[in-house]
Order: structure tokens, then C-alpha cells, then sequence
């Protein structure tokens, strides 16, 4: 007979045992892969019933843990959210400014303090070994970056998108980096940011006493819309970002990109034997855009309607989680900031907004109601999720902040 996590836990609790309290008594504390996917909509994939094109990698880890039904983004655009997962807070809680996203031009006000304690700040000081492989979006150089902000590797892009093939920020600027120096490797971004996920796990499979945090942040499928085949039209642009572009065809190969992306980090997990003792978190930073499915929830990014901010939520981690779960939990990004942290035994460094999501996510506890608050000044627009309630509001004028 298969003894169920919950169940075996409640017999532990019955004979004495010390219950489950995330994996803050574990001997070994858990390695970390989040994965966060830029703008893919509530229905892109195929364990949220896509059946347009295929996603076997996700819907493969979809079936190998849990997927949330009600997971939610802090923020229906990019930097907020993101400002909420490295702060476990809401955003809100910074400075003015910092709920939109960061505009290009350098800006000694705008941007994530490096004094701010961040989730791989907090893990780096429990002896993890911290990298952000991908989209960082929170201020830029020499005020802010990732490597002031607790993680001691970076690869990816500072601003909120870049051309595919030339790396180019909506300015035309260059914008991938290796650590804080410009890289000079070419090549389709997503396989780039994908390759670089793959060496940065292996090269960690030869110090499996020293856990990490990788934050494959990628930029797909943000528009620009451009495939892995579309090296010659990339070139041929007279403006670097086509909004007016693209097709669903295209935005199908792109997420399917990410996807094979996705398996080739996870197979590396796999081959090296640490997908046992690893949390893997999948998520969006925002809902979806023009060629995103969210049916059958109304709005985009952009807006705090459900399609806006509800977004494909996957975490997967064999020793808390049984496979092929479904969880109808309400979650938020800043959720993950405080469960990771439990996980690995980690005091936050000051109060978190976000929960301990694992408890219910294992069936330990019960699900907890959530009471939820959004803002977004940029389209004058408020939402509150109180339990099973949502109220949504617009206003007239713009609010001060």
C-alpha cells in the first residue's frame, strides 16, 4: 500500500517524531532552481490545457510535483514582481518608482538598494553559492545590479527586454553581461541563457557539500518575436523591437524554445543526481500578452484583471512533495521568498510578507485564506483577493505615491 506524505507525517507526529516544518531540520539543505518565464500567459502550457502546441518539459514537471491553480503574480508587470520575489515584500514597500518597471535610463533612485536584504543575500550568508542566469530589471549599473545584491554570479540582461540575436536593448544599447563586463557571445538568447544554466549546475555537481540558488530568469516569451530561426530577419529590423510583429506561430515556437530549454536544465539535474535534493519553482513574471493564452480568465499584462496576474505556477521537490498534485491554494510571488528561506533553514532578515507555502502544498496544513492587495498606478488601477472575493478598481485621477 503507498503511504502518502501527509500520512506518514501525521503517523510521525503520532509516535512522537518531530513533524514537517519545511526543511529547516533537514541534515542537508535543499539546492534551488527558480524559474521564472517572462510574460507567458495562464493557459501556454499544456498542463494548463493548451493543446495548440506541445510543452513536454514543463507538463513532464507539472506531473512530477504540483501545480497551482491559483498562483499569482505581485505585479502584472515585470520589475514589481521581481522586486517582490528577491525582498519576499511588496513591493510597495521600497520607494515610489519601483512598482513600475525600471525604465532604461540609469537612474540612481530607481533600483533595488544592494543594502536590502534579498533572498540570495540571506542564502549566500547560510553558505549558499547564488546565480542569476537571465532577466534582472531592478536598476542599473553602477548604483545596482545583482552582483551588489547577494548573487555572486551573473549572465543575462539588465534591462526589461533585448533583441533575441543582438542583445540590444530597446535603445539600441548592448545588454548581456558576463558578471559587470559586457559579453561578446552571440547566439539565440534563450539556447545562451539555457547553455549557461547547464554548465552553472554541472560545474555545482563537484561541490555537492555547498547547496546554490540558480535563478534562471529568461527573457522568452517577451516580445521581440523572434524564433531561434529568425537570425536574418532579426538583422533586417529598421526598429529594434516590432511590437506590430510576430504571429502565433511564432509565439508557439518561442515558448516551445523555453520549454526544451527548461528539460535540458532539469535532464542536467537529472545526470548529475540532484534533481532529489533540489526545490524546483516554475513561474511567470506577469500574465500574458497579444498572442498568450489566458481563457478562461479575462485581461493581459498590463492590468490587474485575473489575466494580468494570475500565472502557471509548477514546484516540484521530491522530499516534501508527492508527484501529480494539484493545489488550489492561493499563492503569490513573495510566497516563494519565504518558503525557500524556511526550506533551507534560513531566520529572514527582517519581517516578510510572503507564507511558508510547503505546509499546504504537502498536505501537512489545510489551505489558508489569503487576503492579497495589488496596485498599479500606471493604468489607475487597484485589486484586492479576499478569499474567494476579488475587488477590482479603477480611478480617475492618479494617485500620489
Amino acid at each position: 500500500m503507498r503511504v502518502t506524505r501527509r500520512e506518514a507525517v501525521i503517523g510521525g507526529i503520532a509516535a512522537g517524531a518531530v513533524p514537517y516544518l519545511g526543511n529547516a531540520a533537514a541534515s542537508k539543505p535543499p539546492n534551488i532552481l527558480f524559474i521564472m518565464a517572462d510574460d507567458l500567459g495562464w493557459a501556454d502550457l499544456g498542463c494548463y490545457g493548451n493543446s495548440d502546441f506541445s510543452t513536454p518539459a514543463l507538463d513532464a514537471l507539472a506531473a512530477g510535483g504540483v501545480r497551482l491553480t491559483h498562483g499569482y503574480a505581485n505585479s502584472c508587470v515585470c520589475s514589481a514582481t521581481r522586486m517582490a520575489l528577491i525582498t519576499g515584500r511588496y513591493q510597495y514597500r521600497l520607494r515610489a518608482g519601483l512598482e513600475e518597471p525600471i525604465k532604461e535610463k540609469p537612474d540612481p533612485l530607481l533600483g533595488l538598494p544592494p543594502s536590502h536584504p534579498t533572498l540570495p543575500s540571506m542564502l549566500k550568508i547560510a553558505g549558499y553559492h547564488t546565480g542569476l542566469i537571465g532577466k534582472w530589471h531592478l536598476g542599473y549599473l553602477p548604483w545596482f545590479g545583482p552582483l551588489k545584491s547577494g548573487y555572486d554570479e551573473f549572465f543575462g540582461i539588465r534591462s526589461g527586454g533585448a533583441d533575441y540575436f543582438t542583445h540590444k536593448s530597446v535603445s539600441g544599447q548592448a545588454d548581456l553581461w558576463d558578471g559587470d563586463r559586457l559579453s561578446g557571445e552571440h547566439g539565440y538568447l534563450t539556447d545562451l541563457l539555457t547553455a549557461r544554466a547547464v554548465e552553472f549546475v554541472a560545474k555545482r555537481a563537484g561541490h555537492p557539500n555547498q547547496p546554490f540558488l540558480l535563478s534562471l530568469h529568461y527573457t522568452a516569451p517577451h516580445w521581440p518575436w523572434e524564433t531561434e530561426h529568425d537570425a536574418a530577419r532579426s538583422a533586417q529590423l529598421k526598429e529594434l523591437f516590432d511590437f506590430s510583429g510576430g504571429s502565433l506561430e511564432t509565439y508557439a515556437a518561442m515558448v516551445q524554445s523555453l520549454d526544451r530549454g527548461v528539460g535540458r536544465v532539469l535532464e542536467t539535474l537529472r545526470k548529475h543526481k540532484l534533481d532529489e535534493d533540489t526545490i524546483i519553482i516554475f513561474t511567470s513574471d506577469n500574465g500574458g500578452e497579444r498572442y498568450s493564452k489566458m481563457w478562461p480568465l479575462v485581461g493581459e499584462k498590463g492590468d490587474l484583471l485575473e489575466g494580468g496576474i494570475r500565472v502557471p505556477t509548477l514546484v516540484a521537490y521530491p522530499r516534501s512533495l508527492d508527484a501529480g498534485g494539484v493545489s488550489h491554494q492561493v499563492a503569490i510571488t513573495m510566497d516563494w521568498t519565504a518558503t525557500l528561506l524556511k526550506a533551507a533553514g534560513v531566520e529572514p532578515a527582517l519581517p516578510l510578507d510572503g507564507i511558508d507555502l510547503f505546509p499546504m502544498l504537502s498536505g501537512v496544513s489545510p489551505q489558508v485564506p489569503r487576503r492579497l492587495f495589488w496596485r498599479f498606478v500606471g493604468q489607475r488601477q487597484a485589486a484586492v483577493r479576499d478569499g474567494r472575493i476579488k475587488y477590482f478598481a479603477g480611478w480617475e485621477e492618479r494617485i500620489s505615491v
